[in-house]
């Protein structure tokens, strides 16, 4: 059973829950961390969320999402995830803290993330290997393209993404370690 690090508001581990029960309309605020992974052509990998996940299902998002176990450092636990969902190994490459301070809260569906979630970001030209428990689909897009579309809010394509992918991505840009 995996289990998720709640927090207090001074974002301090205060206990665990069950992972698969955390998810309702009132989710308590835990530890979370997001993934964007982009290619030596100025695209980022996305993915559509398996259709029968409690959270977000069939929604697009960013590259990777998931949470840290009790006492598992957030960086391990993106290489579990990256390794779990996508099939890639912790030695394909590198990845980077990129936003360390990004907190949401959202609704999709009669289900409430409420999470403090790092944003992580990695290079490789890598293809994945994706889990169909965790991922429906994926592709690579532009991130210019994307960008521009979630600042004008006019590009009609990307309006099924995460909430967390679009305001993560505006904040990665804004960090400067993406120069593609």
């Amino acid at each position: 059973m995996e289990k998720v690090v709640l927090l207090n508001e001074s974002l301090e581990p205060i206990g665990e829950a069950n992972k698969a029960t955390i998810h309702t309309l009132e989710t308590p605020l835990h530890l979370a961390f997001s993934f964007f992974l982009f290619n030596s052509k100025g695209e980022f990998l996305i993915q559509q969320r398996a259709l029968h996940k409690i959270t977000w299902p069939g929604v697009w998002s960013n590259s990777c999402c998931g949470h840290p176990m009790p006492n598992e450092p957030v960086k391990d636990a993106v290489y579990r995830r990256l390794k779990h969902e996508l099939g890639y190994e912790r030695g394909d490459f590198e990845i980077i803290e990129a936003v360390p301070d990004y907190r949401y809260k959202a609704e999709f569906s009669g289900v409430v993330e409420n999470e403090f979630c790092p944003v992580w970001i990695g290079f490789s030209d890598l293809l994945p290997k994706p889990n169909p428990d965790e991922v429906a689909d994926f592709k690579y897009l532009h991130w210019q393209e994307f960008l521009d579309c979630i600042k004008n809010d006019d590009c009609h394509k990307f309006d099924h993404f995460s909430i967390w992918c679009r305001e993560e991505a505006l904040l990665i840009e804004k960090s400067g370690l993406v120069k593609l």
